[in-house]
């Protein structure tokens, strides 16, 4: 028999462990694909950060890099709340397809709710800085190139 999946565990590994994967792994196992590629956006965004510490703010390649893991915990925090707000019928559907739709495995409780709280406030903040930090560096630089052109 397969063990439950329960709706809150996966809503807060979604929200902490996202970026790495986790919530796939624990609902589908470790043979699912696209759980082994959730880390690769998010290596190449920390990549991007130990560029911006290496070579500094003009590296054009940490701007590319670094906007990747805020996309990254952005992309997991929406997962978040897409598991913590799915109806517990449509949950056990999915996941627990040999418990009653109302099994409590799909159901939502406080903390389930915190966690769909965190997840709003984290991938938007995260969202916005990521989108800010790009969009700076980009408008910083067409303005030294237009500055190159002028003189």
């Amino acid at each position: 028999m397969r063990k439950t999946k329960n709706k809150t565990l996966a809503t807060w590994l979604a929200l902490l462990g996202g970026p790495l994967g986790l919530h796939r792994f624990y609902l589908r196992g470790l043979g699912d694909l696209w759980g082994w590629l959730y880390p690769l956006p998010t290596a190449l965004g920390l990549y991007g950060i130990e560029r911006v510490q290496q070579f500094g703010q003009d590296d054009h390649w940490s701007w590319m890099l670094i906007p990747l893991l805020g996309v990254s915990i952005a992309a997991s925090a929406l997962t978040a709340i897409v598991y913590g707000l799915r109806t517990p019928e449509k949950w056990n559907a999915a996941f627990n397809t040999a418990a009653a739709p109302e099994a409590p495995a799909g159901s939502t409780n406080w903390v389930t709710v915190i966690g769909i709280a965190a997840a709003l406030l984290l991938g938007t903040g995260v969202l916005m800085a990521s989108l800010a930090f790009s969009f700076q560096r980009y408008f910083e630089y067409q303005i030294e190139e237009a500055r190159k052109i002028s003189q």
